[in-house]
Order: C-alpha cells, then structure tokens, then sequence
C-alpha cells in the first residue's frame, strides 16, 4: 500500500457517519491549524503534515454525509494531488506544466495565467488552462481580510472535450497562500451554467469551539448532496 493511499483510507476512518457531528483527526504527522464553515453545506479543516515539502498544505472537505473530498496544494496553489471519496479516485499533477499556476506571480502582477495536464489512478488524464485575476477589491469575513479574485478556468479531455469550466470571483489570503470560493458559475460540459456559491462564512482557529469540526452549518438541504463535484471544484484553487 502506497503513502498516499494509506492517507485516503486514514481519512475515510475519521469520517462520520451521514447526518452525524463529529470532530476531525488528521493523519499522524500532521498538524491542524484552519477550519472554515462555508456556505453550500461544507465545512474544511485544513492540515500540514511534516513528510510533505515546505508550504504544502492539506483540505479535508466534508458536507452532511460526511467526508467527500481532500486535496494537497503546494505554496504557489497548485494542485498537487487530490482524493475523490466515493469511491477513492487519486488524481494528481502531471510534470513539466507548460505554465503553471503561481500565487506568487498573483500577488506580484495581479494576474496569473496557468497551464497544466491532470491524471487520475483510474487511467483518466486532462488538461487544464486559465487565469487569476486580482480585482483590487478587499473582503472582510469574520474579521478575516481577504482579496478578491476574478477567475475561470476550463478541464478538457486528451481530445480536447470539455469536462468542466468554471468562472466567477474567489478570496485569496496573501500569508495563508489559501485560495476560497466565492459567487461562481460552473458547466459540467453539457453547456448549461450553474450557478454555485461555497463562500466562507466562518474561520475558525485552533482553540475556538468548532475548530476541526465535520458538521457543516451553512445552507444545508438534502438536495445539495447532488452537488458534490460542483462543491469539490470550490476553494482552495478552485478545488474547496
């Protein structure tokens, strides 16, 4: 059994039970220091571990059935790997980007552009294009500071068939180096927009009642259960 699919699994035996509160444990070696509740019915706790390189961060996304999706971004925000939970898909980033994602470019520049090709352990490969832009507008939630982002970006097949596009605003935090999600747009490919917004709503640190928590607060319905992928699209590059 690799590393990383003994994380999944990991994570999967912290998951509670559909409709149950329960308080989240990260793999041995990591360390918790971020909870977000946001709105769309999904809470994320995010980790660092000590195996990982320098500025790599994790996100644990759980909704009101439990654990659904967890992703590892390096300090520039790309996205280094990713786990789908139903069922455990591994997907992760295919070397020598043509241009790939850098946060730093971001804040420089105000604007980043990216290029980059995807794989999954089930064989799939994409590839993925698109922009950052910063509007020069400031967002405050619960006290946090954000910035707000202007961005799309479009995942196609090796026969360049769109899979998904999304467009629409996001927040950047400069020292977290942490992408969130904002009002957006999302095609699944079929041509029809939908319109989704994971906004955080709370932050939540170490120590304050609800950190680390799996029980979402924000939006919840029954009926947003058939958005998982459009929920694992959102915050953190897109990805939240």
């Amino acid at each position: 059994m690799t590393m990383r699919l003994a994380l999944a699994l990991s994570l999967l035996l912290v998951a509670p039970l559909p409709a149950a509160a329960g308080s989240f444990n990260p793999p041995e070696g990591c360390t918790g220091w971020l909870t977000v509740q946001a709105r769309a019915c999904r809470v994320s706790n995010f980790y660092k571990c000590a195996h990982d390189a320098p500025g790599d961060q994790w996100r644990a996304d759980f909704d009101q059935e439990g654990l659904f999706f967890a992703s590892r971004i390096d300090a520039e925000g790309q996205w280094v790997e990713s786990f789908d939970m139903n069922p455990v898909t591994r997907q992760t980033l295919d070397a020598g980007a043509s241009d790939p994602a850098s946060f730093s470019e971001l804040l420089a520049s105000g604007v980043d552009t990216f290029e980059f090709s995807l794989s999954k352990d089930n064989g799939q490969r994409s590839n993925v294009r698109g922009f950052d832009r910063l509007t020069g507008r400031t967002v405050t939630i619960d006290g946090v500071a954000l910035q707000e982002t202007q961005f799309e970006f479009t995942e196609t097949d090796p026969a360049d068939s769109i899979l998904r596009r999304t467009r629409g605003r996001e927040y950047i935090h400069a020292d977290w180096r942490l992408f969130f999600a904002g009002p957006s747009e999302w095609d699944g490919g079929s041509g029809e927009w939908l319109p989704v917004d994971g906004s955080p709503v709370q932050f939540i640190n170490p120590g304050e009642p609800g950190f680390f928590s799996t029980e979402p607060l924000y939006e919840c319905d029954a009926v947003l259960s058939s958005y998982r992928p459009v929920k694992a699209i959102q915050g953190g590059r897109h990805v939240d």
